[in-house]
């Protein structure tokens, strides 16, 4: 399985989010993040490391006896096939009217303009090659 087309559930979000902070860690202090952060029990908290380790999101290996977690999915291929789900079942694959959608609603900064004029002035360049 190709982890970067791999769809996480937002409880899987909660994992990945505690092992992308805190990687290494061991099953027993992914409980305890979790049961501090969410309230889940060390029941539910195992079965997502679980399914995220058969998801090839996750692996685990073994530091001084005990089972430790690590990511193998980043957080950015994660956010990207997010995002690629949401274009193309909100959008019809625009991502013009996503943008328009979003700025009808919230505006951007001068900071988030310049950002996304740079982002589209360099794509510009790179559809004229």
């Amino acid at each position: 399985m190709n982890n970067k087309n791999t769809s996480l559930t937002e409880a899987e979000w909660q994992v990945m989010e505690c092992l992308w902070r805190n990687a290494p860690v061991t099953g027993h202090d992914a409980c305890e993040y979790l049961a501090d952060k969410m309230g889940w029990n060390r029941s539910t908290t195992l079965t997502l490391l679980r399914r995220l380790e058969k998801k090839e999101a996750v692996k685990s290996g073994s530091e001084g006896g005990r089972k430790v977690f690590s990511p193998i999915l980043g957080r950015e291929d994660a956010a990207l096939r997010e995002t690629e789900d949401l274009l193309s079942r909100a959008y019809n694959g625009s991502v013009s009217l996503m943008v328009s959608s979003l700025t009808k609603k919230q505006s951007l900064s001068k900071r988030e303009v310049d950002e996304l004029c740079a982002l589209l002035r360099e794509l510009e360049g790179k559809n004229d090659d």
